[in-house]
């Protein structure tokens, strides 16, 4: 039977993948087991979330995307926060980490801006929202057919859902959602691919 090895290229790679996974699986673990907590503690956790504009609770933009109301509305959150990250680890755990980084502070940010007087943000779906847009905008900037379809892929699967959830609901922050997308924008802006300036040739000078 045939096998095939692996270059000193791919490893790496592949290595590079599975840490990917690894710490989605992490991140993920941290949002279920805080629910757990939070459901013993009476939803004593909510309290932990975004405070709009209150300097007090502005720790609270680091904490908020851990924390959720119920278990369904962790589980809305993991199932689209699992299939968008997945897209993102592929890149590995770095990339990963970056991108979660940047949509969760600034997007909270955003959200701790502009949200109502005396509202408290929880939950992941701004970070879902900045995964989103962080995958639909990548492939622009690193001009890449590949990112490109995998862009179409989300917006074909949770387009229409994204789109809606940024209408004004009850007790639904579309003040988050918008401010996370905007953040994953953001963040796919700033980790594209820059072109390699080319020296000039120099020209060879007759002996």
């Amino acid at each position: 039977m045939a096998a095939t090895a692996l270059t000193p290229t791919t490893k790496p790679k592949a290595q590079g993948r599975t840490e990917g996974i690894q710490l989605l699986a992490a991140i993920v673990a941290v949002m279920w087991i805080v629910e757990v907590i939070n459901t013993i503690d009476s939803n004593a956790l909510d309290d932990d979330g975004i405070w709009a504009r209150s300097v007090a609770h502005l720790w609270g933009i680091l904490t908020a995307p851990f924390i959720h109301a119920s278990f369904a509305h962790l589980i809305g959150n993991t199932i689209p926060f699992v299939f968008m990250g997945f897209f993102i680890a592929l890149r590995g755990a770095a990339r990963l980490a970056l991108v979660t980084a940047v949509v969760i502070v600034l997007g909270g940010l955003g959200t701790w801006l502009i949200a109502p007087s005396g509202s408290k943000t929880i939950g992941a779906s701004g970070v879902v929202f900045g995964y989103a847009t962080y995958l639909l905008a990548r492939g622009v900037f690193n001009r890449s057919i590949l990112e490109l379809l995998i862009g179409v892929i989300v917006g074909v699967v949770w387009g229409g859902a994204l789109i809606s959830s940024l209408a004004p609901q009850p007790h639904i922050s579309w003040q988050g959602h918008l401010c996370g997308g905007i953040a994953g924008v953001i963040a796919a802006w700033a980790l594209a691919r820059r072109p390699v300036a080319r020296e000039p040739a120099v020209p060879a000078l007759p002996g």
